[in-house]
């Protein structure tokens, strides 16, 4: 596995290429000063996966993984000395296409390359992921806590989305409004400890209220939840959320494909389903069965998506009842939401 390096740090790019070289299979491709170097390299020597640092002179990470991801693509590990004090950032980021953001390995007294393993186990995950032969597709072109008093929902949305999901799920959330009648459930592929920040973010532009999930949580109308471990998501037959860590040879945690399934299987209300922008294939299964199920079925279109693998699956599947550009995927979950209530009270007033 070819992996570049961009970082204008020396110490830093030595304890990253100590990771690499303590894997047999991992080969350092090339090094980048900053992020314009970096795109000019993925052009003429593509990588098999970027390490990519969010500042950086010149050309920062979030312009230089925006720029690759239209030009070149390749998957994209955001490597950055701290994740949480620069979160805005890393959000952009992985709302330009890459796939996830890790602490950046130190040099300890020894040598050593400190907090080198949670990089390697990210490296890993990529790889088998590009072993299974998902590597991107391009496209053409508020926190954690209590949650407001809200009724019991009957109605669900459900939204899946992997690298590119966090751009494309707040101008969602920015859309969707407060009224709207229906419980909005959220898996985004993200490691756990950034999901609080994540939320934190997206509740900064959403109307309704968005909290992390914990074990048990309902689901109520009006308040949107997003998935917060790395467990997978599922409904309980009790119309609870909660986590399992079962199937554990997933590639995702969470799978968008396990929470749909579990949807399906313990959900009798109207759902209204949509797959968002991601590399691979996580959700598309799912979102067949869901409508197979019956449910209101979306997938992103090309033109819109960053990367164009997770909906494309969904379209090869004939999963979608339509595919849309992101900025139609919110009005038309209102919609659906809105028209099944009025046919629901409808039918109410006839029986």
């Amino acid at each position: 596995m070819r992996i570049a390096i961009v970082n204008d740090m020396r110490t830093a790019v030595e304890a990253l290429r100590r990771v690499l070289l303590s894997v047999p299979n991992f080969q350092l491709a090339w090094v980048a000063d900053d992020g314009e170097e970096a795109v000019k390299k993925c052009r003429e020597d593509p990588p098999d996966l970027v390490l990519m640092d969010l500042y950086m002179p010149v050309m920062d990470g979030v312009e230089a993984t925006r720029r690759i991801m239209a030009q070149k693509p390749c998957p994209i590990l955001i490597v950055t000395a701290s994740v949480e004090g620069h979160s805005s950032k890393v959000f952009h980021a992985l709302g330009a296409g890459a796939l996830d953001a890790v602490k950046t390995p130190i040099l300890g007294a020894g040598g050593q390359a400190e907090g080198g393993s949670e990089l390697r186990f990210k490296i890993e995950t990529v790889g088998r992921m590009i072993s299974a032969g998902q590597r991107p597709d391009p496209a053409a072109g508020a926190g954690s806590g209590p949650q407001p008093l809200s009724t019991a929902a009957d109605k669900l949305v459900v939204i899946g989305a992997s690298a590119g999901g966090p751009t494309a799920l707040a101008t969602i959330l920015a859309c969707l409004p407060r009224t709207l009648g229906a419980a909005v459930v959220i898996v985004q592929h993200i490691d756990f400890q950034f999901a609080a920040s994540m939320v934190e973010w997206l509740g900064t532009s959403s109307a309704l209220p968005v909290h992390v999930i914990n074990e048990g949580d309902s689901l109520r109308d009006g308040v949107a939840l997003v998935a917060a471990t790395n467990h997978h998501l599922i409904l309980r037959e009790s119309r609870t959320l909660g986590y399992t860590p079962e199937p554990r040879n997933s590639y995702y945690k969470p799978s968008v494909d396990v929470f749909f399934e579990s949807v399906c299987r313990h959900w009798d209300g109207e759902v209204v389903a949509a797959l968002l922008t991601g590399m691979g294939r996580d959700g598309a299964i799912g979102l067949k069965a869901l409508r197979t199920a019956g449910a209101y079925t979306i997938a992103q279109d090309r033109a819109s998506s960053v990367v164009y693998g997770m909906p494309k699956a969904a379209a090869e599947l004939d999963a979608a009842l339509e595919i849309l550009p992101l900025e139609q995927i919110a009005p038309r979950l209102t919609e659906v939401v809105t028209k099944r209530s009025q046919r629901a009270r409808n039918k109410q007033w006839r029986t």
